[in-house]
């Protein structure tokens, strides 16, 4: 099972793509700052097990084009690209994987477009339905009391000059402080008026268990030569999201979910409200299985990276989708 990387028109941008294996297609979609090489034990797990295992550098990352236009970044565009990557490989449908931003997308996408969705499969960031107000109007108070990387990102030019500058010192600190060995929630205890670096902690030197030199290298030489401009734009577009989503108001998840977090994921105990398992169970109808890993933090599928694959296969298996070298859906 050979790697492949490829380029395909979406219709909106050139967007790179790394797949290994054949059969059923499974799509893995990233957060920031990421590129879909993130994914990349996944997708050895995933083909080993007989599957068609796909993650795009999503826009504005990798080798995918970034628009100069920060509006070109909604979810609704980027779920554009991912139905035109179905369609480059002929599929009706597929099962999508995300974390983070990649996260909200797959599920902003199972209801969209749910008749190309067999299911999705989501790690740390659970589904809350759409809030009565503009995300902004939620974090502009804690804001105004504490460093929040939410507001500090939304200014064009500001964050992006000075993670550019640092490029693999802000990853290497990023990435740890967001792991199971730190907790994130320590930066809010710095005021407001800073920035990123100066509010994050010092990383310990590389490897690390869960992370190699090498995978840190190939991570960080694309953010070297990209700047983080098109991740940050992902940010400046919640409330652009939020606006374009208002017939999805009260909407429940229509197909089949997995949900995988870690035990000390900072996007669960910061940012998914007071109980984030009970608002998914309330809204998605079938929600097949919820894992707790222990121990691990924001960047799950590297930190435990067994626990994932073994979470991912199960569901595959579950579902019943089976491989089909022409990459369409059947069903054992």
């Amino acid at each position: 099972m050979e790697l492949t990387q490829r380029f395909l028109d979406t219709g909106g941008v050139r967007m790179h793509v790394t797949e290994r294996g054949q059969g059923y297609p499974v799509v893995f979609c990233h957060g920031f700052p990421h590129t879909g090489f993130v994914w990349h034990r996944q997708l050895a797990a995933v083909a080993g097990a007989g599957f068609r295992a796909i993650a795009p550098d999503l826009r504005g990352y990798g080798r995918t084009d970034a628009p100069v236009d920060p509006a070109a970044y909604t979810n609704a565009a980027v779920i554009g690209d991912l139905l035109a990557l179905l369609d480059d490989i002929g599929a009706e449908k597929a099962v999508f994987v995300g974390l983070d931003f990649g996260a909200q997308l797959v599920w902003e996408l199972a209801l969209r477009a749910p008749e190309r969705v067999d299911a999705v499969a989501v790690l740390n960031n659970p589904f809350s339905p759409r809030p009565p107000r503009a995300p902004s109007e939620y974090w502009t108070k804690a804001a105004q009391r504490h460093f929040l990387h939410l507001a500090y990102f939304q200014e064009p030019g500001v964050a992006d000059a000075e993670l550019a500058a640092r490029s693999r010192e802000f990853l290497a600190r990023v990435y740890y402080s967001l792991s199971g060995d730190y907790h994130y929630l320590d930066t809010w205890k710095n005021p407001p008026g800073l920035g990123y670096l100066d509010v994050l902690p010092q990383a310990p030197e590389l490897p690390w268990s869960w992370l190699s030199e090498a995978e840190f290298d190939t991570l960080a030489a694309e953010f070297d030569r990209t700047g983080f401009t098109g991740g940050l734009n992902w940010y400046r577009n919640l409330d652009r999201n939020w606006a374009l989503t208002e017939a999805f108001a009260g909407a429940r998840v229509p197909v089949p979910t997995y949900f995988l977090y870690g035990e000390n994921d900072p996007d669960m105990e910061g940012f998914s409200g007071r109980d984030p398992l009970a608002v998914l169970r309330a809204n998605v109808p079938d929600l097949r299985a919820v894992v707790k890993v222990p121990g691990a933090g924001h960047l799950v599928q590297l930190e435990r990276t067994d626990a994932v694959d073994e979470f991912l296969i199960a569901a595959l298996r579950d579902l019943g989708v089976g491989a089909l070298p022409s990459g369409q859906r059947t069903r054992s």
